[in-house]
């Protein structure tokens, strides 16, 4: 059995591997200055970015929650891999083949991993079912295609499919192909039967392969197309180690890039909605996947939207205009306030959805529907307000009441007095009492606990005893320990012969300490694998996490550092050392009595003026460039 991967092939995966495109997959990154780029940490929630990406040393670091590392590390916490599938999955994208330590001489490719198994029997299954939609008994699911606007030009672009009638087609295939009975249970394309052997899951629907953010296949959403078919309309992948519908996004992996660069989300109900949509021309459609839209969808589109309180992408519902979709609309509106971004709703005047409306009146007027959308709180102010009968006094008062909450949640206050004004006039009241009611909702909401906010999820707090990096000492030792870690070939020797004496914070002391157990940086070449290294050695957590802070924080200078920068940095370093100490010094000569220990006075005279002519020394070396 194959075993550990050889460590000049990790190497070279690292070497070979873009850390900005792997991330970029599924975090928005922006320009940040200085070569690096910025966006939403994917591993906590946050409304500023703070997740720094370095690409030159093919390292990230979040500012916000501490996470670190390299391209292995960023898939195994994102994609929750172990390292060798994380190599594995990097090696695959790099065209590079892996030897393993027992192996011996010839190239063998241990077992897979749990997930990429279950992706690869998807991905198999997904290849089965689009085959099939050509067969005979596939008929009424090109049918159903084709009555609602879809050649086989758009088929074959969503990957749709048919399982076909039989009891295990499927199974014998993937069978045969060498998945065990156990990872198609598992992976939720297979069940056992009465009999103890194993069925299909799908059989005689039209099927639409459910991809993540990485374009992987993960599940199957399957339509009914027969009458005595008893199950219900529409059956999806049950819940599985790859697959959770909470998490999952219909067509995001062919809009991610389009919602990243329009700052827009459309949110529809179904498969056929989100072809419709691209197909006319909106290509950030997403849906839900047999399940309503909730806090973990929200969480995938503001990182793709980079939702933050500087960048305001949109979000746009559309839900058919009857009672159902009215109600959708309104429970949207709850989820609202988790966005930074502005919530719209785009409603059908003849209650079609997307599929309909393409197919009835073309793809402008898909286009349209999107176009004509109203902000989601005028929306959901206007169903209150349809419910009394505000000519009467009664009716009014009660509507005020109802409506008056939902203006007080509004997560933009600088909005509250313009939809005061709104609610007031929609009542026909005067603004005193509508505004009395909004400020009351609000303070009531704060004292119950019941606030938007208090329900946000809380930020992961960073390492204790974090270094004040407002304090000149602190940062020209912060400037020191990021040319170890960013270009060690260059501080090499210099930055070695300075202990971690010299440095005053106890975080930074522990992160010098770790650069001497990981070798020295004369030692190191960079990148990566010495900034892993380095953290590793680091006995405290706080230290660990600033080592993969100052792997990503820019250099204090325009330009590429160079040894006269290195010099004086280290000399500016060592200057703040010995002024400490001589302060100490100083203290100490002033209670010693020169008569009664004239031998220790005049030996510790001696230690202060040698040094306080170093410190001047450094001095002139620390501002000779400055």
């Amino acid at each position: 059995m194959a075993g550990r991967i050889r460590d000049e092939d990790i190497a070279l995966v690292r070497e070979r591997t873009s850390i900005a495109d792997i991330i970029s997959e599924t975090v928005t990154l922006r320009s940040a200055g200085g070569g690096n780029l910025k966006g939403l940490c994917p591993f906590h929630d946050e409304k500023t970015p703070s997740f720094t990406v370095a690409p030159a040393r093919n390292v990230y670091f979040c500012h916000g929650c501490g996470a670190g590392g390299d391209a292995i590390k960023f898939l195994m916490d994102a994609e929750h891999l172990t390292f060798v599938e994380s190599v594995e999955r990097l090696a695959d994208r790099a065209n590079l083949q892996l030897r393993y330590i027992e192996a011996g001489p010839a190239p063998v490719r241990p077992q897979q991993g749990q997930k990429q198994r279950l992706v690869a029997a998807h991905t198999a299954a997904a290849e089965f079912y689009a085959g099939q939609l050509g067969a005979a008994g596939a008929r009424p699911a090109r049918e159903f295609l084709a009555q609602r606007g879809f050649d086989r030009t758009a088929a074959q672009t969503y990957g749709c499919g048919f399982a076909p009638d039989g009891w295990d087609p499927l199974t014998k295939h993937l069978r045969q192909q060498g998945f065990t009975a156990q990872e198609l249970v598992t992976a939720g394309l297979a069940k056992p039967a009465r009999s103890g052997s194993l069925i299909d899951r799908f059989r005689r629907r039209l099927l639409w392969p459910i991809k993540d953010l990485t374009g992987d296949v993960i599940g199957f959403g399957a339509r009914k197309l027969f009458d005595d078919d008893d199950g219900p309309k529409y059956l999806n992948t049950p819940e599985t180690p790859i697959y959770k519908k909470s998490h999952v996004l219909y067509g995001i992996s062919q809009a991610k890039r389009e919602i990243a660069r329009q700052g827009r989300a459309v949110i529809v109900e179904g498969y056929t909605d989100v072809m419709a949509c691209h197909l006319a021309g909106v290509p950030t459609a997403v849906a839900t996947c047999g399940t309503a839209f909730g806090t973990d969808h929200i969480s995938v589109l503001r990182r793709l939207l980079m939702d933050t309180d500087s960048v305001a992408g949109e979000i746009i519902f559309t839900f058919d205009g009857d009672a159902a979709g009215q109600k959708a609309a309104l429970r949207a509106f709850e989820d609202d306030q988790r966005f930074v971004g502005r919530t719209f709703i785009a409603i059908s005047p003849d209650n079609m959805d997307p599929c309909e409306l393409r197919l009835a009146k073309g793809d402008l007027a898909v286009r349209d529907l999107v176009a004509r959308r109203e902000p989601l709180v005028d929306f959901a102010l206007r169903q209150i307000l349809d419910r009394y009968d505000l000519d009467t006094v009664d009716g009014r008062v009660e509507a005020m009441r109802r409506a008056a909450p939902l203006v007080a949640r509004l997560k933009d206050r600088e909005k509250r007095p313009e939809y005061v004004r709104k609610l007031a006039g929609d009542l026909g009241m005067e603004i005193e009492p509508v505004q009395r009611a909004v400020l009351n909702a609000a303070a009531a909401g704060q004292g119950t606990g019941q606030s938007r906010r208090g329900t946000e999820p809380t930020r992961p707090q960073r390492p204790v005893a974090e270094p004040v990096i407002d304090n000149p000492q602190s940062l020209v030792e912060r400037e020191a320990l990021k040319l170890a870690l960013q270009v060690p070939v260059l501080a090499g020797p210099m930055f070695d012969a300075l202990a971690a004496e010299v440095y005053l914070h106890p975080v930074h002391r522990v992160v010098r300490a770790a650069v001497e157990e990981a070798g020295g940086a004369a030692s190191a070449t960079g990148g990566a694998v010495w900034i892993e290294r380095v953290r590793d050695a680091c006995g405290d957590l706080a230290a660990a996490a600033l080592v993969g802070e100052l792997a990503v924080e820019p250099l204090r200078l325009d330009g590429e550092p160079d040894p006269r920068y290195v010099s004086i940095t280290l000399a500016r370093l060592e200057w703040g050392s010995v002024t400490s100490r001589i302060r100490d010094l100083k203290s100490k000569v002033q209670r010693v009595n020169p008569t009664a220990n004239k031998d220790e006075y005049f030996a510790l005279f001696g230690e202060l003026l040698s040094l306080e002519q170093h410190a001047r020394a450094l001095r002139e070396q620390a501002m000779g460039g400055l």
